[in-house]
């Protein structure tokens, strides 16, 4: 074994929590020449295991024992004394090894203290021999432990600390990321101020909310401002697509898995529902979420338990669930796509979002406020719309709502030299659209749905279907098709100087095939 000097050099330097537990609880075996031990931490109502080695360590780590709960770790935590317990130790009941095959003879058990005192854990060495106990008792050796233990505390009270500043770091990310959001919750029309106004009031529950629009609405912009006006807004806020990811790797996302459950799963790790404990998890796209996903779903909801992939016991979680989907749940259900009851587990507060044609008012508002932002981001200044431009703007139907309409700013401030833009230096699928509508009625601003139906419609929903690149190379190779690929005249009709219009066309692929 390395010398005592080597060993709290070691112990002091390390600055990873994780790493630093191991360190510590594996000298502190090593010592004492036994293979089992544990260390734990107050949290919440009671002492969660953050780390253990030896025989069925898996299924220890990460373990709550409520502080109703009889055992020697809230003994010791609770009396700030060390303690050696026996078999049949009244303190011990074996909470913690319900289920295992593996029991203890004798626990030596020491406290952890923060530098002003306070007791934040414990940890535990444990031996599993039968007969003569291997553990050395001998006072003098004792103190010896009692010396390491006292450097390793100091050295996890730091990583405490580190841990908290990190934790600090995140929440100001996380409220910096919620001010951003509520800025961009942005309207005065009374379609959006109907649903902004059930947000508030949903957000005063603990309920489940189903929010459901079109893609680009806002989704979870509103799921975060829901979460932000709670009282769990200084807790986790974790979000899920629920179609971004392979149904195998979602459950695992979700619940989480004990090492060995699969291959490649070399250590435990909490799922999302354990992460966001006390806090919200908003499930984006939960139309798309599996069959029997969603029955596992229902049992968080009903119980709020969760079960982690190869695990033996269920794992209480207190988690408010916000989804949203796109989707026609009642039409999904009525055609056995959807479970019923998880329906009506997820829409206790129903929350429609409408689309941006819906709100023609706000369009104004929403491009002057991402003109703004944008440019700002870009270190410009922000152009300016002509009265011409953004009666356009607002006539279009904007298939992609806030998103699409978001990537236009962006399209303009980077693909425009000029400071003011008028109508006519807008794409042409806005153009199109726009005049069209306004030649059909020039005094009601279009509320209705989309229809593929509609050649007007089908241009502009394919329009909002393609990312901005692709907008521009088809406008690019409109251009050059037009010119006869004469690009100086291409060049002046976009009304950019030729070299930015070359290097516009290699960034995007565009050339003549011979």
């Amino acid at each position: 074994m390395k010398s005592y000097l080597d060993l709290f050099r070691s112990l002091s330097e390390e600055l990873d929590p994780r790493r630093l537990q191991h360190k510590f609880l594996s000298a502190l075996l090593e010592m004492q020449g036994v293979g089992r031990g544990s260390i734990w931490i107050k949290k919440g109502d009671g002492y969660k295991c953050v780390e253990a080695l030896g025989e069925q360590s898996d299924a220890i780590q990460g373990l709550h024992i409520g502080a109703g709960d009889a055992s020697i770790v809230g003994w010791v935590i609770e009396n700030r004394q060390m303690t050696v317990a026996e078999p049949g130790d009244g303190r011990h009941r074996g909470v913690v090894e319900d289920g295992l095959n593996v029991k203890s003879s004798k626990i030596l058990c020491f406290p952890l203290f923060l530098r002003d005192g306070t007791v934040y854990g414990a940890v535990q060495i444990i031996d599993t021999t039968l007969g003569k106990s291997r553990l050395n008792l001998d006072s003098g050796f004792l103190d010896d432990i009692q010396e390491l233990i006292d450097v390793g505390s100091i050295a996890l009270s730091n990583a405490v600390v580190y841990r908290q500043k990190l934790a600090e770091t995140e929440s100001l990310k996380h409220t910096l990321e919620q001010i951003q959001g509520e800025s961009r919750l942005i309207g005065q029309g009374p379609a959006f101020q109907q649903a902004h106004d059930l947000m508030e009031s949903y957000a005063l529950t603990e309920y489940p909310v189903l929010i459901t629009g079109e893609s680009g609405t806002g989704k979870e912009l509103f799921a975060r401002r829901i979460h932000h006006l709670s009282h769990r807004r200084d807790e986790p806020f974790l979000v899920q697509n629920c179609s971004a990811i392979p149904e195998t790797l979602l459950e695992s996302e979700l619940f989480g898995y004990t090492k060995g459950a699969f291959t490649g799963a070399v250590k435990n790790r909490d799922g999302l529902f354990e992460a966001a404990h006390g806090g919200t998890l908003f499930l984006d796209e939960i139309g798309d979420m599996p069959l029997n996903l969603q029955a596992r779903i229902l049992r968080v909801i009903q119980d709020g338990e969760v079960k982690p992939l190869g695990a033996n016991r269920a794992r209480q979680v207190d988690v408010r669930i916000v989804s949203a989907t796109h989707r026609n749940l009642t039409q999904m259900v009525a055609e056995d796509l959807f479970r019923e009851d998880l329906f009506y587990r997820l829409s206790v507060l129903p929350l429609p979002l409408p689309a941006l044609r819906e709100r023609p008012e706000d369009i104004p508002l929403l491009l002057k406020h991402f003109m703004t932002h944008e440019a700002a981001k870009m270190r410009i200044p922000p152009k300016q719309l002509s009265a011409d431009a953004v009666d356009l703007l607002t006539t279009y139907g904007w298939g992609g709502n806030i998103r699409e309409l978001e990537n236009f700013v962006r399209y303009i401030l980077v693909t425009s030299e000029k400071e003011l833009i008028d109508g006519k230096d807008l794409p042409p699928p806005m153009t199109d659209v726009g005049q069209r509508r306004r030649r059909t009625d020039r005094r009601r601003p279009p509320t209705r749905p989309f229809s593929e139906d509609d050649p007007a419609d089908s241009q502009a929903a394919s329009f909002g279907r393609r990312s901005w690149g692709e907008v521009e190379r088809e406008y690019v190779l409109y251009l050059m098709k037009t010119t006869n690929w004469n690009i100086t005249r291409a060049a002046k009709m976009a009304k950019l100087n030729r070299s930015t219009f070359v290097s516009r066309m290699r960034r995007l692929g565009v050339s003549k095939k011979r």
